[in-house]
C-alpha cells in the first residue's frame, strides 16, 4: 500500500517544477529517461530482496525511496507487502511516471540532498542504484540525511559495490563511484549508524543494511511526526 494521506506541504508531480536543475541532479537520467523506464519495468533483479527485507519491517511501515524512479522495483515491493511508500527522484520523466503508477504515493521531484521529505522521520530508507551517483562528498552528506530521518529503530538499505570503484554509468555514461566497505562503515558510524548485513541479489548488485546505534537506537520523543 501507499500512505493515502498526502501532507498539505508536500505537492505531488503536476504542483511542482518539471525542470531539471541548473546542475541537473538527475544525474543525466531526465536525459535517457524513456530507455530507463523501458529497461527497469523489464527487469525484476532484485525485487525478491527488498520482498525479503520488507518482511523485517513492521506493520505498515513507513519508508523512503531515495532516487525512486518509476517505482518499479522497488517501491512495488514495497508497497506490496504493506508499507507506506515515499518517493524522492531529481528526474521530471521519472517522477510523473512514478505518480501515474502509485498516484496515492507521495513523492517530490526534488534533489536529493535537499528534498524537503528529510523534515520527516521513517521507519527505513531505501536507495537503490543511487548512491554511487553522487560526489564522494555528497554520499557522506547524505548519510547525515538519512540519519536523521530514521526513527530510533529504523533500517537503512542501500546498494554499491563493496570495493573502491569508479566507472562510466552504462546509461549516461556519467562518472559512478563506490567508496567500498570500509569507508561506508566510516561514513556510516560517523552518524552514528552501523552497517549490521550485507547480501547480493541475483544480478550480483551488493546490498548493505544499516541501523543506528549506541545512543541513537533509543525511543523517539516526537512520535507525533511519524
Amino acid at each position: 500500500m501507499c500512505s493515502g494521506t498526502i501532507p498539505p506541504r508536500i505537492s505531488l508531480p503536476l504542483g511542482l517544477s518539471t525542470a531539471p536543475t541548473p546542475r541537473d541532479a538527475s544525474a543525466g537520467y531526465e536525459a535517457i529517461a524513456d530507455t530507463f523506464r523501458v529497461a527497469r519495468e523489464q527487469a525484476s533483479v532484485g525485487a525478491a530482496l527488498i520482498k525479503e527485507w520488507a518482511r523485517s519491517l513492521p506493520p505498515g511501515a513507513t519508508v523512503l525511496d531515495l532516487g525512486c524512479g518509476t517505482g518499479v522495483p522497488v517501491t512495488a515491493a514495497l508497497a506490496h507487502a504493506g508499507c507506506q511508500v515515499w518517493g524522492i527522484d531529481a528526474a521530471p520523466s521519472l517522477v510523473r511516471a512514478f505518480h501515474e503508477r502509485f498516484p496515492q504515493c507521495p513523492v517530490a521531484c526534488e534533489d536529493l540532498l535537499t528534498s524537503r521529505f528529510f523534515d520527516r522521520r521513517f521507519d527505513a530508507v531505501v536507495a537503490v542504484g543511487v548512491l554511487f551517483l553522487l560526489a564522494p562528498d555528497a554520499q557522506r552528506q547524505l548519510f547525515r540525511q538519512v540519519a536523521d530521518a530514521l526513527r530510533h529503530d529504523g533500517t537503512f538499505l542501500f546498494t554499491a559495490p563493496p570495493i573502491p570503484a569508479i566507472w562510466d554509468d552504462v546509461l549516461t555514461g556519467r562518472r559512478s563511484e563506490s567508496l567500498g566497505a570500509s569507508a561506508y562503515h566510516a561514513a556510516l558510524a560517523a552518524v552514528d549508524l552501523e552497517i549490521v548485513a550485507e547480501m547480493e541479489d541475483e544480478g550480483a548488485n551488493h546490498y548493505f543494511v544499516a541501523r543506528p546505534r549506541g545512543d541513537r537506537a533509543q525511543p523517539d520523543s516526537d512520535a507525533c511526526c511519524r
